[in-house]
């Protein structure tokens, strides 16, 4: 399977935090959590990788492997996302404390709902190694990306004749 290129279209981005319940500060710069990435393109399929902070400069590495400039990218209302007014993207926020649709396509309600079956399929492991956490997450894509479990095994027959 060859990694796919980055391409033009209309994509929602977003960060999220997976870990377990822990005392103290929830969120953004929870410690001990994963800090993941995710791209959604609209009718298409998501990208999630583990990501070291939500900042700007990371955004900015992560982003072009899979969007092309010129692409609509959906975010919410984070501050390291305004780089991507500057950097050659039509960027479109969501502001989450007065609505999640701004509009009728202006959203960011598919890649949340990847961050929340993502996290309903690996609470279930009660903890996961950091060091395997990529695995796991990739095995969540798939599960997204392919759809029920008779797509999935269709596609991994196709891979496997390959």
């Amino acid at each position: 399977m060859a990694e796919s290129e980055p391409e033009l279209g209309v994509f929602e981005c977003d960060e999220s935090y997976f870990g377990g319940v822990r005392k103290g500060k929830r969120g953004r710069g929870a410690a001990g959590k994963v800090c993941v990435f995710g791209i959604l393109k609209r009718g298409g399929k998501v990208y999630a990788l583990p990501i070291a902070d939500a900042s700007s400069n990371t955004l900015l590495t992560a982003l072009p492997t899979k969007v092309l400039a010129d692409s609509v990218v959906s975010t919410d209302r984070v501050p390291s996302d305004n780089i991507l007014d500057i950097a050659g993207f039509k960027h479109r926020r969501v502001n989450h404390s007065k609505t999640f649709v701004s509009r009728r396509d202006h959203h960011i309600n598919g890649i949340e709902t990847f961050w929340n079956q993502s996290k309903r399929v690996l609470r279930k492991y009660n903890g996961i190694p950091r060091k395997h956490f990529f695995l796991f997450l990739k095995e969540c894509e798939f599960r997204f990306n392919y759809g029920s479990p008779n797509q999935q095994l269709a596609q991994l027959r196709k891979w496997a004749k390959l």
